[in-house]
This record gives structure tokens, sequence and C-alpha cells, in this order.
């Protein structure tokens, strides 16, 4: 509110607006009514949907068990807002207090939430993107159109990038029956989030449920027939693959684009933002109107020297839109900081794959129960002395033992005799990550430094 205007006016009266309508709205949205706020809520989304749930669409829908328009997030509350889906936010202004949308139209706030989160980066070639067969998943519309297309059942699918998306949809394709080959640039699946050790065995699981995993390569082109309709991949190594479905999936783009001239602390890593959620400006300065939630939010973490971690899970985004709404409605001294560990889990080729912390700043790992080959096993990630993260393969049961590894700074390797004696050895090895400035295909987990602005900075000293 204005200068003038109390807080309690601002719970009675005042104008939240939330612009971004998936996981980290909706849930913003309902902690804001369960904490008391009785003003006017608005919600803006650029999808003419109401929020849905992301993760079936590469497990379920691809399987064909649920289609995509029976993905909506369950509703804890009713929450009583405006709705304005289908029209995307295409301006801030930070003095006036307004939101420009893409219809011309202009919403004012009192307290503003960016929950913008991120989209699939699309293949950089356009003509070839846009070849018929050629998809990216990540929105309810994608989920449909590439089920649809996997249900008339293709010759090939091949998939572009083995992170954990790109995965799944490799795993739906086999599980029904259709043939897929994969390439990553990297050394093995997964290696971009959990290293090479693990990776390894990521591989091996993919090769022995029949994909043709094809790694340390990349993708020249893409060729299609003379209808428009996608038939072959060209690869690095000279080899060409015969398909008629691409999948796209090579990691996401925060949504900051709009901000552009804000003057907010946001680009291409995403939003800059206090523990408490709060926006800095670009010059580093927090503001105490503006909130970040979600995938498009970069937060410093107490647990990792305060760097700044870019998160895309989904337990995040719940977690910090719910700490968000919280703090926008509060006094500063009842205000909570957002310490979320993060977590992430998958599954694909019959494996629930579940991990904490953050695996990929790890350099060593050790594995404590069970052993890789039977792919059933903990592995427990360390960094500079201390446990940073575990990756659970069918383990994990014993996953919020290793998350209080992580919590309280626990040294590495664990002074503990494990439970289990059938392991691969109590020896730490190298957790072989590839070099941070050689990117990889879906690291789930972004450190991205300490600075809250995008650009340097210059200060001219007072004369």
């Amino acid at each position: 509110m204005s200068g003038d205007g109390s807080l309690e006016r601002l719970r009675r009266e005042g104008r939240i607006v939330v612009v971004g309508a998936s996981l980290a709205g909706l849930r913003a949205a309902e902690t804001l009514r369960d904490k008391g706020f009785a003003g006017s809520l608005t919600m803006i989304g650029d999808e003419p949907y109401e929020p849905y749930d992301r993760p079936p669409l590469s497990k379920q829908v691809l399987l064909g068990m649920a289609p995509a328009d029976r993905t909506a997030l369950p509703r804890r509350r009713a929450v009583d807002a405006t709705w304005r889906l289908g029209v995307p936010a295409t301006g801030l202004d930070m003095a006036a207090r307004r939101v420009r949308l893409a219809d011309g139209d202009e919403v004012p706030y009192d307290r503003l939430l960016i929950a913008t989160g991120v989209r699939a980066r699309p293949w950089p070639r356009e003509a070839e993107a846009e070849l018929d067969g050629v998809f990216v998943l990540r929105t309810r519309e994608d989920g449909a159109a590439l089920a649809r297309r996997l249900a008339e059942g293709p010759k090939r699918v091949f998939v572009i990038g083995a992170g954990f998306t790109g995965s799944e949809i490799a795993s739906a394709c086999r599980e029904r029956g259709l043939s897929v080959t994969v390439a990553e640039r990297g050394a093995a699946p997964l290696v971009g989030p959990l290293g090479g050790v693990v990776g390894a065995v990521a591989a091996g699981l993919q090769r022995e449920h029949g994909v043709d995993l094809r790694c340390g390569v990349m993708v020249t082109a893409l060729e299609g027939d003379s209808s428009g309709r996608v038939r072959a991949a060209h690869l690095s190594d000279g080899s060409t693959v015969e398909t008629d479905v691409v999948v796209v999936s090579l990691g996401a783009t925060r949504n900051t684009e709009w901000l552009a001239g804000s003057g907010l602390g946001a680009g291409p890593r995403g939003i800059a933002c206090d523990a408490g959620c709060r926006a800095f400006d670009i010059r580093g300065i927090v503001t105490d109107d503006i909130y970040v939630a979600g995938d498009v939010a970069r937060s410093p973490h107490a647990l990792f020297g305060y760097q700044f971690l870019s998160l895309e899970h989904w337990g995040n985004a719940v977690a910090q839109a719910e700490i968000a709404a919280h703090n926008m409605i509060s006094e500063s001294t009842d205000r909570l900081p957002h310490m979320w560990v993060p977590a992430f889990w998958s599954s694909q080729f019959g494996v629930n794959i579940k991990s904490v912390g953050v695996p990929s700043l790890g350099t060593e790992i050790m594995v404590s129960q069970g052993t890789l080959s039977s792919r059933r096993f903990i592995g427990v990630y360390g960094y500079q002395g201390r446990v940073i993260g575990a990756v659970a393969f069918d383990h994990a049961r014993w996953l919020p033992f290793y998350q209080e590894l992580v919590e309280t700074t626990a040294p590495f390797p664990p002074p503990f005799p494990t439970v289990d004696r059938h392991t691969d050895g109590q020896r730490p090895m190298d957790a072989d990550f590839p070099d941070p400035s050689v990117p990889t295909h879906g690291p789930t987990v972004t450190l991205s430094g300490y600075s809250p602005a995008d650009r340097r900075m210059t200060f001219t000293p007072a004369h």
C-alpha cells in the first residue's frame, strides 16, 4: 500500500496480482486466502487453462493413461480471484505499480508475485523446429499433441537430450513398444544433474530396455521430406537416424523477457530475490512490494554458502510460494525465510529415482547402501568435506536420513558404518560431473553466483 496504508488495510482491501497461473501461483493464492487476505486477487496466465500439473505430461499422458486435459491441479480451497487466462504479461511499471498485458490492459497492484516459471527451449533452427513431427514437452497442449502422435504408432521416436524429461519420454515410448533413439551430447544420461558415476547406471538401464542410446554426439540437423514432415536426424559423428517423430528436450528457458527495461533484477538466469522471496532491482536493492516464487526465482540458500539457487522442482515451487504469500501480508518481524532443501523425483524404466540436496554441486560420490550393479542403491555426494546431496535408485525410504545430513552439514565421507553391508565399498570416488562450462541437458538445480543483478555495475565516487 502507499505510505499511509497500514498492513491491516492491505490485508482487508489491498490489491494483489499474481503473474503466472501454474503451480506456484495457485499455491500462493490459496495461502493468501488461508492467512486472511480479503482484498482483490488477480491471477494472470499466458495459457488459456486453469492451473494444471506438469509431471504427468511426460509420464501418464504419454502412456495414454490420462488425457492432458485431466491434469488440473487439485484445489486446496476456493481462492475468489479474477482469472486473466490466455493473456500474457508484457511489461511492468514498478513506479506506477502496474502490470501491462498483451491485450493492452494494465492491472494495478499493491503487492505483486511473479511466478512465470520456465518454458521448453526450442530447437534453435526455426525451419527445422517447425517440421511436422518435431515436438517439445512443457505445456498441456504439447503433451496432448505428442500423445496423439505416439498413439499413431510412429516407426521411430528420436529424443534429443537425456536429462530427466528426455529420459522419461524415452521410457514412456519404450513402454508403448515404440523404437526409440536418444542423442545426448554428454557422456551419459542424467550426467548434468547426477554425474557420470550414476549416469553410467542410467545408460545401462536405458540400453537394457531397448533404447538406442547415442552419447557424446550432437544433432547437427533435422531433415524434412517434400511434404514438410521430419524424416531424419543427422548427428555430429556422421551418422543419420531415420525418424518420423523428434522430441526436443534441451532444458528450459526462464520466462523473464517481459521484465526487460522494468528495473527489476531479472535476466536469463531468473529473477533474483532475497531469502524472504522479495525481488531485487537491477541495483541490488530489495523491493518491498514485489515477490518471486517457483522455477523463475533465484534465491540465496544458507546451506550452500548463500549462493543463488535456481530450482526447477515441484516441491520447491510449492514451498517458496507459501513463504512468499505469507511474507507479502506479514510484518517484517513475522516474515519467514525460504530454506527448503531441494528434492526431486523421476520414474523411468521401472526405477524410481529420488534426490535431496544439490548433487550437482558435489565433487565426490560414495555408494553408502546397495550396489550400482543392482541399480538399487543410495549415492551420497560430497563437496569440500561435507555432505551436499544424495540420490536413491529404488531405495528412497532412507532419503530422510540423508536429507538430515545435508541440513546439518554433516562431514563427508559420512562417519557412520553403513546399515547395509552389500555395497560397492565405502570409498568415495570422483562423481564425474561434466565441466560446468560445457552445457549438458537438464540440470534441475543451477548455482548462479552471488550477485542479485545480472549486469556488472560501476560505482562513481561522490565529489
